[in-house]
């Protein structure tokens, strides 16, 4: 046989489209063409499947080969489509036989030496080959991935000797083992907190609601160890945000099966690209507002990310996802993060410290503060002020609350708003907005007088609204009422100022 058809699958965005990978061996000099818009890491395959067939004791077809990646116009990049084109010009030039091949597809990057190296994006593949009704045939490294598809048929191997093995009915490759999920998620507990008592309880009302969170004070009062104990309270993760969730983070290369069903959390440094943030780049991969979906994206030094980050932020805040425009690449990704942000009150850091002085000029401030826009500001539920602790105040103060006590109060809340609405508040819009989080008179009263003193916009309107609801699930009450309303303006204030 000459022609090989081979099925396997590209990655573009979360989507797994099918290729058919077409080798063609014919008579005439000897010389490789690959085709069908392929980046240089593709067109490198020519190199590794050449060394990975003679390693493995094959025979490379010294005549003229055309490699063909069908569809034309979808691009392809990585190695993944090493094992499929290996597998391609056996069959076409008869050293394998072409035996129930329209039954599997392949994926896997060659070593020189034939061994399978692992792929990215393997549960996204697998989940697409089990809609194709294909067995999917993978690298051993990436068995355990793609076993977290459920139904999926998914074989492994170590080499491509092993593949070829497999098709010629001599051996029968293993399903890949499932990864032990039974551990539990470590995080550090809010129990080493000590004092902030509002920093605390906003904390466990952005995690009840979904609510983003913005914290304000001086170095060293704890805003950071705050954020990193926010996953540590967060409600369990549900089965098909889980799959989204790892799907991203395997997309990026960097998903544990272990860990599968945790929230992520994401902490880009202030220096990032808008691309790394964001997503972008040549080939349109996701940034890290969508790695941090299903979690938290801590941005400390909010300030000082560059602007086009931080307006960049204000669509994923209220849609849940980032489109990403290229010349040649279009990609939609889930972005439903909670935002935890940190920032010091003035460049120096010391505005109203207790003991020490501020340096800074009112001009200062005022142009340091002015770097997060009012839009922003808009979208952000929570805002508290973290201030510095005396010693006295750290040495009187005991262990808190722990993580576990704090978790059972925000699971127990945040299951009466899905059964209510079936969705969590911070996500609360139009209609359901009105019927779910209707105060009574007085708190209607007390939120009119609110908007009008702070000169609040409808989205912060609104967006109270969602916080109080928050406050009245964790109080157990079907009613909004004035209290609710009040605590909930206690954390838009610092806007204000």
């Amino acid at each position: 046989m000459t022609l090989a058809l081979i099925h396997t699958r590209a990655l573009d965005g979360l989507q797994a489209p099918p290729v058919v990978v077409e080798v063609h061996v014919a008579n005439g000099l000897p010389a490789f063409s690959l085709v069908g818009l392929a980046d240089a890491e593709v067109r490198e395959a020519r190199d590794r499947v050449r060394a990975a067939l003679l390693s493995s004791g094959f025979e490379f077809p010294a005549r003229r080969i055309t490699v063909n990646l069908a569809p034309a116009d979808l691009p392809k990049d990585s190695g993944r489509f090493d094992l499929p084109i290996a597998l391609g010009l056996l069959v076409a030039s008869g050293q394998l036989p072409a035996l129930n091949l329209n039954d599997y597809e392949f994926a896997g990057e060659l070593s020189l030496t034939g061994s399978l190296r692992p792929v990215r994006g393997a549960l996204g593949l697998a989940l697409a080959s089990h809609h194709a009704g294909r067995t999917l045939i993978l690298p051993e490294a990436s068995g355990a991935e793609a076993a977290l598809a459920e139904g999926a048929s998914v074989r492994v191997a170590h080499t491509l000797r092993e593949v070829c093995a497999h098709l010629m009915g001599e051996d029968q490759l293993p399903h890949p083992k499932k990864p032990d999920l039974s551990h539990l998620a470590s995080y550090p507990d809010l129990s080493e907190v000590k004092g902030q008592a509002q920093a605390r309880r906003a904390l466990e009302i952005a995690a009840t609601g979904g609510h983003a969170l913005l914290m304000l004070g001086p170095p060293g009062t704890g805003k950071s160890m705050l954020a990193t104990r926010l996953p540590g309270i967060l409600p369990p993760l549900e089965a098909a945000a889980s799959v989204v969730t790892a799907g991203i983070l395997s997309l990026a290369g960097i998903f544990n099966p272990e860990r599968f069903g945790e929230r992520p959390f994401r902490a880009p440094h202030h220096s990032a690209s808008p691309a790394a943030v964001i997503g972008g780049g040549s080939q349109a991969l996701p940034g890290e507002i969508s790695l941090a979906t299903g979690g938290v994206l801590f941005l400390d030094e909010l300030p000082e990310f560059d602007r086009r980050v931080l307006e960049s932020l204000r669509e994923p805040l209220e849609t849940g996802e980032v489109h990403i425009a290229r010349a040649n690449r279009r990609a939609t990704y889930p972005a439903a993060f909670q935002l935890v942000a940190a920032m010091n009150p003035c460049p120096c850091g010391y505005q109203g410290h207790p003991t020490r002085a501020c340096r800074c000029t009112p001009e200062q401030i005022q142009r340091y503060r002015s770097r997060l826009s009012g839009p922003l500001l808009d979208r952000i539920d929570l805002c508290i002020e973290v201030p510095a602790l005396s010693s006295a105040d750290l040495a009187e103060a005991g262990a808190g609350e722990s993580s576990a006590a704090v978790r059972e109060r925000v699971i127990a809340a945040a299951s009466i708003a899905l059964r209510r609405q079936g969705t969590i508040n911070a996500r609360l819009e139009g209609k359901d907005l009105d019927t779910h989080a209707k105060p009574d008179a007085a708190g209607q009263t007390l939120l009119n007088q609110a908007v009008n003193r702070l000169g609040l916009s409808a989205r912060a309107y609104h967006r109270l609204l969602r916080v109080a609801r928050t406050i009245a699930d964790l109080a157990g009450a079907e009613q909004i009422t004035a209290a609710h309303i009040g605590e909930a303006i206690q954390f838009r204030q610092l806007f204000s100022n």
